[in-house]
């Protein structure tokens, strides 16, 4: 059987709103609530891979389980890899890494994905939503995805390209890109092993690493967006949502 392990980077120095993981909704940090996600998920191990003391104390305060790692990561991904070898595990076949800042991702997404990974036995898998409004194409905050053909629940077709700029004028087949990643244990070590591309730095997307060393990337449906919280706006949004649906 195989078996998956969930890694989830965060740290309080983000550019734009600085100590978000540990801002609190309903009473529990931010970082807090996406770790109750991913243990719900009932997939495999959850551990938060992080730089900084306040966030393991928070997480474990919390029951969480918690992992010092390097301050001087460039990615999300080469700070899992980092925890991942601190640990020391050996039977595991697949590393998901879940975006700290993203409390109300829909667990059975994260189930749909890991699930997708091993039945088509994957290299590295990822998710991503139909474009409901036309503004997002447009939207430089936003990631899309060109994908090889349309996306269904049953399927999980190849990525050709990422980008936050408008592509419709040469594409077809671009959905919202959602930051959650799966990886063979082995594809991530090739994958943290390789120099940032120029194409990955400018267009500030680590994913591109991959498919610039011809790793191929697959996408799942999402059934929803989640709300990242990437400014105070964003977090006064999600907190009011969060707070009345509790």
């Amino acid at each position: 059987m195989q078996k998956t392990i969930i890694l989830i980077p965060s740290r309080m120095s983000a550019s734009r709103l600085p100590g978000k993981p540990l801002l609190r909704i309903n009473n529990l940090p931010i970082i807090s609530h996406v770790v109750n996600k991913a243990e719900k998920s009932n997939i495999g191990r959850v551990v938060v891979c992080t730089e900084d003391e306040e966030i393991l104390k928070e997480v474990k305060n919390n029951g969480g389980e918690a992992i010092l790692t390097s301050s001087k990561h460039k990615s999300g991904s080469d700070r899992i890899f980092e925890a991942f070898t601190k640990l020391k595990i050996n039977n595991v076949d697949y590393v998901l890494n879940l975006q700290g800042d993203e409390p109300n991702i829909d667990e059975s997404d994260i189930i749909n994905l890991n699930k997708f990974m091993i039945q088509k036995n994957s290299d590295i898998g990822t998710l991503a939503t139909k474009i409901k409004e036309a503004s997002i194409l447009s939207d430089e905050n936003v990631v899309k995805v060109v994908l090889k053909e349309k996306l269904s629940e049953e399927n999980f077709p190849f990525a050709l390209n990422f980008s936050r700029k408008d592509l419709s004028s040469k594409y077809e087949n671009i959905y919202h890109h959602i930051g959650i990643y799966i990886y063979k244990v082995n594809i991530l070590e090739k994958f943290v092993n390789f120099n940032q591309t120029k194409n990955e730095v400018e267009n500030r997307l680590e994913q591109l690493r991959a498919l610039d060393n011809s790793i191929k990337i697959n996408v799942g449906l999402a059934k929803s967006s989640p709300i990242g919280v990437d400014t105070m706006e964003d977090y006064l949004a999600l907190k009011k949502i969060m707070e009345y649906k509790s």
